[in-house]
C-alpha cells in the first residue's frame, strides 16, 4: 500500500476518489492521488466537456467575487471551497478591497489543511471543516462568527457544490436556512451542473453521472428552473438570471472562450 504523504490528515482515505481532489486535478492543482486522476480521466472520456466545465466554473468564481466586491460586499463565506489553487477567493476579494474578509468551508480535510497552510498569517481569512448539508454547523461556528459580522451583508459562495447535494437532503431548505442568517442586501452565488442541451451531450453526461455514483459524492443534475427554485422566497435572482457560467457577465477578454451551456450560474440578493 502506498504510504500517505505528510500533508494528508490521518482520517483521509486515499483509496477512494473525492470531489475536491478530482476538481483540484482538473484545474491543474497538486493535491490529488492516483485514484482521483484515474477517475477524472475516465470521466473525461465519458463526458469530453468535463474539463471545460471545471475551468468555466473557476473563471465564474473569480468574476462573481469581483462583481460582488464592486457591489460593496467585503465579507465572503465560501462553502465547498475545495483545495487552494489559482484565483482563490481571498486573493481576488482583497485585491479589490484589502479589508475584505473570507471564510472558507469544505468537507474534505485535505482542502481544509491546505487552506490553513495557505492562509497562515492572514488575519482576514480563515477556514473550517463543514458540511453544506448541515448549514447551522457552519453559520454558527465560533470561528465563522469571529471573522464575519452577520449584522452586515455577507456573500455566500456555493460554486460547483449544489449538484453534490441530493434532493433527499432538501437543498431548498438549506438555502432558506442560510437566508435566515443573512441581513437584507446579502448575496448567494452558485453554479450548478445542468442538462446538456443536445441529446448526444445528455447521453455523455448521464454516463459521467453514473460514474460519480461510485464515489461518496454522487451528482444530481438540475434544470435552470430547478436551480432557480433553490433560491426560494428569500432571494431575488439578479440579471441575467440563471444562465450558463460563460454567459454570466463574461469578461471582454473571455469572449472567445468556448460556451459551457451545461454549467449554470446565478446570483440572488437577500430581500
Amino acid at each position: 500500500m502506498t504510504p500517505k504523504p505528510d500533508w494528508v490528515p490521518g482520517s483521509v482515505d486515499i483509496t477512494v476518489p473525492h470531489a475536491a481532489r478530482i476538481y483540484d486535478y482538473a484545474l491543474g492543482g497538486d493535491h490529488h492521488f492516483e485514484v482521483d486522476r484515474e477517475f477524472w480521466e475516465r470521466a473525461k472520456k465519458l463526458m469530453p466537456s468535463a474539463e471545460l466545465l471545471a475551468r468555466a466554473n473557476r473563471a465564474y468564481l473569480g468574476r462573481v467575487v469581483r462583481w460582488l466586491a464592486g457591489a460593496g460586499v467585503d465579507q465572503f463565506l465560501d462553502i465547498g471551497s475545495g483545495i487552494p489553487t489559482i484565483g482563490n477567493v481571498h486573493a481576488v476579494a482583497q485585491e479589490a478591497n484589502p479589508e475584505a474578509r473570507v471564510m472558507y468551508v469544505d468537507i474534505d480535510p485535505i482542502a481544509v489543511e491546505q487552506s490553513r497552510s495557505l492562509l497562515r498569517g492572514d488575519p482576514r481569512a480563515g477556514v473550517i471543516e463543514g458540511d453544506l448539508r448541515r448549514p447551522e454547523s457552519i453559520l454558527f461556528h465560533p470561528e465563522v462568527l469571529e471573522l464575519l459580522d452577520f449584522g452586515r451583508p455577507v456573500a455566500v459562495l456555493t460554486v460547483a457544490v449544489w449538484h453534490f447535494v441530493p434532493d433527499a437532503a432538501q437543498p431548498a431548505e438549506i438555502v432558506a436556512t442560510i437566508g435566515d442568517a443573512l441581513v437584507r442586501g446579502s448575496y448567494l452565488a452558485l453554479s450548478h451542473l445542468g442538462p446538456d442541451p443536445t441529446p448526444e451531450g445528455r447521453a455523455e453526461q448521464a454516463r459521467a453521472v453514473r460514474l460519480y455514483e461510485s464515489t461518496p459524492t454522487p451528482v444530481t443534475v438540475r434544470s435552470a428552473d430547478e436551480v432557480a427554485a433553490l433560491f426560494g422566497a428569500a432571494f431575488e435572482i439578479l440579471g441575467p438570471g440563471v444562465a450558463a457560467v460563460t454567459d454570466w457577465f463574461p469578461d471582454p477578454e473571455d469572449a472567445d472562450d468556448p460556451p459551457a451551456p451545461s454549467a449554470l450560474a446565478a446570483v440572488g440578493r437577500r430581500r
